[in-house]
């Protein structure tokens, strides 16, 4: 091999031609018709001049990657080369495509072994990025095939390549610049005989890609969480209850928070007034003021614009009681969730039943979950939010001990891992003495991420003081959570053996 003393990467120009035809015949020699025509190439760069690039050593053409901008969903899954290039014409390209198709790279074989079609693969992604675009999508030759097509199908093929039984220099480079296979092609590029007319269906995922919107609030990517931990005390009636918590919204608001997390059963207190009567009856009284305490948080809302997320409450619907909150977005509307697992003393005591509504929630901050106190020692309901989308799992809690307070914390931070997101957990402390069922609390509000290098190494970027009235402010970055689900040292989400099992639900 030569002395390389540079190495450039640039748009492809017309006056390339001639040279460009001479390495694509020395790269492709299986092929019958190895090279595009002149006028092919300048229809490339008239219509997409970003997307033809070529990689010159010592000034002289190493390799190229060819590419359109193509609306995917106008095409089958199923397509060829020739479909999805208009026979050549490049007319399926379009400006407002959502999909970076390549048509074409090559490396000419003096200088493969140089890491030089990485850096052409690099500068796709890059575009891709830049466009805003869904991904890279392209149909792979599996050039060594033929070899083994009279012992195995395309499917096993691709299987064994993967696991490195048989070597593919084609696919294997591929799948290590992070492409990963989604189908067969049959007939994808006539002539290929060396993949007997096979082809794979390659792709790669934008983890940036903001699906465009008229919004005039684009969906914020840096959130600022404002975790209250609430002080049980005694109060003469709901509107004394409810100037404390405009206080604590107040306060996290003048701190341009996005969120404001509430305790569960944050507003116990006001069940001293009934201490006369049995638990039972003391609770579904309690419950007669949810309705009030949910609109007067919807108003806080609106004009603290902040989102809250209001702990949970009591709340009886056709006669049965629920434990339930209410995200309170800040434009004025509202989501209900359910405590679906409700514990064994509230079933005793109370007489509560779990619900049954789970789902993710959207806001201008991403999707949040909201999982109420035990729900959080169930891993399966965060899976599930986490497959709608989840970025944030909030998790407002009660515990009277330690002990109690200890599997909310360590199952939150399990969820944060497993999950790829961030977990906030808020939770009420101190002593209600005129309250049967709710003498003591034990609390440390805390926000929680994964175990990776983008992040704390315990996976806690914040913590409040244990059993102290307080607020917790903590800023969560969502863009790194995407890049996580990437490039993560291990990626929980994608790594899952979906092969061996799937949950689902009802």
């Amino acid at each position: 091999m030569q002395n390389i003393e540079n190495v450039e990467l640039s748009f492809l120009s017309l006056d390339d031609y001639q040279e460009l035809k001479a390495a694509m015949i020395d790269a492709y020699t299986s092929l019958a018709d190895p090279y595009w025509e002149e006028h092919q190439i300048e229809t490339l760069i008239n219509k997409f001049p970003e997307g033809q690039i070529v990689i010159k050593v010592n000034d002289h053409i190493a390799g190229c990657a060819l590419s359109i901008r193509v609306d995917y969903d106008a095409f089958e899954e199923a397509h060829t080369y020739n479909e999805i290039t208009g026979n050549d014409t490049f007319n399926t390209h379009t400006s407002y495509g959502d999909t970076l198709y390549g048509i074409d790279v090559f490396i000419k074989a003096e200088f493969r072994g140089l890491r030089l079609g990485r850096r052409l693969y690099d500068y796709r992604k890059e575009l891709c990025e830049r466009l805003n675009l869904k991904g890279i999508t392209f149909g792979g030759r599996i050039p060594n095939y033929h070899k083994y097509a009279d012992k195995i199908s395309p499917k096993e093929y691709i299987e064994k390549v993967k696991r490195k039984e048989i070597h593919d220099p084609v696919l294997n480079f591929q799948i290590s610049n992070d492409f990963h296979p989604a189908r067969i092609l049959k007939g994808y590029l006539e002539g290929d005989n060396g993949s007997n007319d096979y082809a794979v269906l390659l792709k790669w995922s934008n983890i940036y890609y903001e699906k465009p919107n008229k919004e005039t609030v684009p969906t914020k990517k840096l959130v600022r969480l404002g975790l209250i931990q609430w002080q049980m005390r005694s109060y003469k009636n709901l509107d004394e209850l409810m100037e404390q918590v405009e206080y604590f919204v107040d306060a996290v608001a003048g701190y341009r928070s996005d969120f404001a997390l509430f305790p569960e059963f944050f507003n116990a207190p006001l069940m001293a007034e009934n201490n006369h009567i049995s638990e039972p009856q003391a609770i579904r009284e309690l419950a007669k003021h949810t309705e009030v305490i949910v609109q007067k948080f919807t108003d806080l809302a609106i004009s603290y614009n902040i989102n809250i997320i209001t702990g949970s409450m009591p709340e009886i619907v056709d006669d049965r009681l629920y434990n339930v909150g209410y995200l309170c977005r800040r434009d004025g509307t509202k989501e209900r969730f359910e405590k679906l697992h409700v514990t064994p003393d509230e079933v005793k005591v109370w007489g509560m039943e779990g619900g049954t509504q789970l789902k993710a929630f959207d806001t201008d901050c991403g999707k949040i979950g909201v999982l109420v106190c035990y729900d959080s020692e169930f891993p399966e309901l965060s899976r599930i939010l986490a497959d709608d989308g989840m970025d944030i799992l909030f998790v407002p809690f009660l515990t009277d001990t330690q002990n109690g307070y200890s599997r909310v914390r360590a199952c939150s931070q399990a969820r944060a891992i497993e999950n790829e997101c961030y977990v906030a957990i808020a939770g009420g402390v101190g002593n209600l003495p005129k309250v049967h069922n709710m003498d003591i609390q034990y609390a440390q509000s805390a926000v929680f991420t994964p175990c990776d290098f983008a992040f704390p190494a315990n996976g806690v970027k914040a913590e409040a003081t244990p059993n102290t009235e307080m607020i917790l402010i903590a800023d969560v970055d969502l863009y790194l959570l995407k890049e996580l689900h990437q490039f993560g040292s291990v990626k929980n989400l994608k790594d899952r053996r979906t092969d061996l099992f799937e949950l689902r639900k009802r």
